[in-house]
């Protein structure tokens, strides 16, 4: 008996800025995000191309968006943004949009730079990029932490 069931998730992860957008993508058993590319920010139409085609190519089923978080928890000016672009971007490509808190993922991005000797202010593009990967692989533990409790769950009947 051979189980149809789809075992592999193609996601993509944003970090989305005013100039870039961060771009990361996950290997097909959705346990690993890496960094794919940078988005240039200019007019909406464009970067709706430029993703079309990253969807195209990676057969891309959801969004996985960093929300810039207040420290405090709240939703500020800038996580709305991000959120009103995100939903034009799903409406726009025909994908869900699920959040991820990425309140520290750039920090983390640039101290990883850092660690490898690379200079951040020369690598902003990498910065978002890695960015993206952190808030992707964020989402995938999750997913797949969750996952793993109701297989346990449902072993315990």
């Amino acid at each position: 008996m051979t189980m149809t069931t789809k075992q592999y998730i193609s996601a993509l992860g944003l970090d989305v800025g005013l100039k870039r957008i961060g771009v990361a993508g996950c290997d097909r058993t959705g346990l690993i995000a890496t960094g794919i590319t940078t988005v240039e920010r200019s007019s909406f139409e464009r970067d709706v191309e430029q993703f079309q085609n990253i969807v195209n190519e990676r057969e891309v089923e959801i969004l996985v968006v960093g929300l810039p978080y207040s420290m405090d928890g709240s939703l500020g000016f800038q996580a709305r943004q991000v959120q009103k672009f995100a939903n034009r971007l799903g409406k726009a490509l025909k994908l869900p949009i699920e959040y991820v808190d990425e309140r520290l993922t750039s920090y983390q991005a640039e101290q990883m730079l850092i660690a490898e000797k690379v200079s951040p202010s020369r690598n902003k593009g990498l910065i978002d990029r890695k960015a993206a990967a952190l808030i992707l692989q964020q989402w995938l533990d999750t997913r797949r932490a969750t996952a793993v409790k109701m297989l346990s769950s449902m072993d315990s009947f």
